[in-house]
C-alpha cells in the first residue's frame, strides 16, 4: 500500500492571490502575522497581499526578519515573535527559507520549546498540537516548500531539518505573478532546484506511479521553459510553466522523497552558506553520474524528456548523454559547475565527506547505495569538474 500527501487546499494560476480574501473569511481571521523576504517588500512583491489583508480591515504585524539558509536562532525569534503576537492565522509569503520559518513558527507557536527540540537528527519533543493554520505563498519557482512539510535549518556544518505532517500548508497558494520580477539568477538556482526535486522524485526508491507521473510533468515543464524564464524574464508563459512545474515537482518529491544531491547539498550550505539552490545545481550532474547505472531505465526516460537524440544509442550511452546535458543545463542557465568556484578548498573535501555521510534520512532513497568512498569521491569530482563516465 503507498500513500500520497498534499495540503488540504492548493491554488495556482495567474491571479490566484485573490482566493486570499475567501480564505481571510472563511477563517474569520483577525488577526495576521505575516513572514515574508525582506527584498519582496522593498520591490512591493507582497503589495496584492497587503491589500487584501487591509481591505478587510484585519490586524496584521509584518515581520521581514526572514535570512536564506536560517539558522536555529532565526527560527527562535521568529517563534517568539508568534508566541507574543497570539494571531488568528499566518502567511508565509517568499522563497524556500521564508515558507519554512513560517511553517515551523506557525506550529512551533502553540507547543512548547525551542526549533532545535524537533530537529530530525537530534530532537527529543514530539509535537502535541497542530499549531497555527498556515497559507504558504511561495515567490520562487522554487522549492517546493508550500507542498512540504519539511522546516530546513543551518547548523554549524550542515544543515537538520523539522519535519511533520503538522507543518502542511492549510492554504498554498502558486500565482506566477509574483515571480515576474524574480532576478536571472535567482529564476535559475530555484528552478534548477525544482528539476532536482523532480529527477530525485523520480528515481528514489519510494517513488510510485503518481509520483512519477507528477515528477515526468515536471520535469518537461521546467525543462522546457528554464532557460526562457532565466534570460527572458519577462515571458509569462514560461514563468506560468516554472511554477506549476515547481509544484508539481512539490508534491511528487514531499512523497517520494530526495535523495543524495540534497544529502550532499546540505554541507554545502551548512559550512560555505551556499544557496540551497545552487547546491543541488552544482551537484546535480555529478551525483547523476555516479548513480546512473542503478536507475538505468528511468535515466532512458529523462532522455526524451530532455529531447536528446536516442537513434541507435545503448542505454549506457543514453543515460551518459543524460548526465552530460544536466551539467550543459546548469551552465547554461549561468550557475558555477564545480564547488572550487565557491572558493571550497581541497582540503575541505574530507570535511564535506565527514558530513555528507551522515544525512542518512535522504541518502536512504537513492537508488545507489552511497558510501563514504562514493560520496568522497563525488565531491572531489565536483570540485575537479569532472564527469568519470564522459572521460
Amino acid at each position: 500500500m503507498k500513500a500520497f500527501i498534499s495540503p488540504k487546499k492548493i491554488y495556482h494560476g495567474e491571479g490566484s492571490i485573490n482566493v486570499l480574501e475567501t480564505i481571510l473569511k472563511e477563517r474569520n481571521a483577525q488577526n495576521i502575522f505575516l513572514l515574508t523576504d525582506p527584498i519582496l517588500r522593498e520591490l512591493n512583491v507582497i503589495e496584492p497581499i497587503i491589500e487584501i489583508i487591509h481591505r478587510l480591515e484585519l490586524k496584521v504585524q509584518i515581520s521581514t526578519d526572514v535570512v536564506p539558509e536560517p539558522s536555529l536562532s532565526v527560527g527562535n525569534r521568529i517563534v517568539e515573535k508568534v508566541r507574543d503576537q497570539n494571531p488568528d492565522l499566518v502567511i508565509g509569503v517568499g522563497g524556500g527559507s521564508a515558507i519554512d520559518l513560517a511553517k515551523a513558527a506557525a506550529v512551533l507557536a502553540e507547543n512548547e520549546g525551542k526549533v532545535e527540540d524537533y530537529l530530525n537528527l537530534t530532537g527529543t519533543k514530539t509535537f502535541q498540537t497542530k499549531g497555527l493554520p498556515k497559507v504558504l505563498i511561495p515567490t520562487t519557482a522554487g522549492t517546493g516548500a508550500e507542498v512540504t512539510d519539511i522546516a530546513v535549518f543551518s547548523l554549524e556544518e550542515t544543515k537538520d531539518v523539522i519535519t511533520h505532517e503538522y507543518l502542511l500548508a492549510d492554504y498554498a497558494i502558486v500565482d506566477p505573478v509574483l515571480t515576474y520580477t524574480l532576478p536571472p539568477k535567482v529564476t535559475a538556482a530555484s528552478g534548477v532546484d525544482a528539476f532536482t526535486h523532480a529527477i530525485e522524485a523520480y528515481t528514489s526508491v519510494n517513488a510510485t506511479a503518481l509520483t512519477d507521473t507528477l515528477a515526468v510533468e515536471a520535469m518537461d515543464r521546467i525543462a522546457s521553459n528554464i532557460r526562457t524564464a532565466v534570460w527572458n524574464g519577462s515571458d509569462k508563459k514560461a514563468r506560468g510553466e516554472m511554477a506549476l512545474g515547481s509544484l508539481m515537482a512539490g508534491m511528487s518529491f514531499y512523497n517520494a522523497g530526495v535523495a543524495g544531491v540534497h544529502g550532499l547539498a546540505y554541507p554545502l550550505g551548512g559550512l560555505f552558506k551556499l544557496p540551497h539552490g545552487e547546491s543541488n545545481a552544482v551537484l546535480l550532474p555529478y551525483v547523476y553520474d555516479h548513480i546512473w547505472p542503478s536507475c538505468i531505465d528511468k535515466m532512458n526516460h529523462v532522455a526524451k524528456i530532455l529531447r536528446i537524440p536516442l537513434g541507435g544509442k545503448s542505454d549506457r550511452n543514453i543515460a551518459i548523454d543524460v548526465v552530460r546535458s544536466l551539467q550543459t543545463l546548469v551552465k547554461d542557465v549561468g550557475l558555477p559547475t564545480t564547488i572550487k568556484e565557491y572558493n571550497i578548498k581541497q582540503n575541505d573535501i574530507e570535511t564535506l565527506t565527514e558530513n555528507g555521510i551522515k544525512q542518512t534520512r535522504l541518502l536512504n532513497r537513492s537508488p545507489k547505495k552511497l558510501t563514504k568512498k562514493d560520496i568522497r569521491e563525488i565531491y572531489q569530482n565536483c570540485y575537479d569538474g569532472k564527469l568519470k563516465s564522459i572521460e
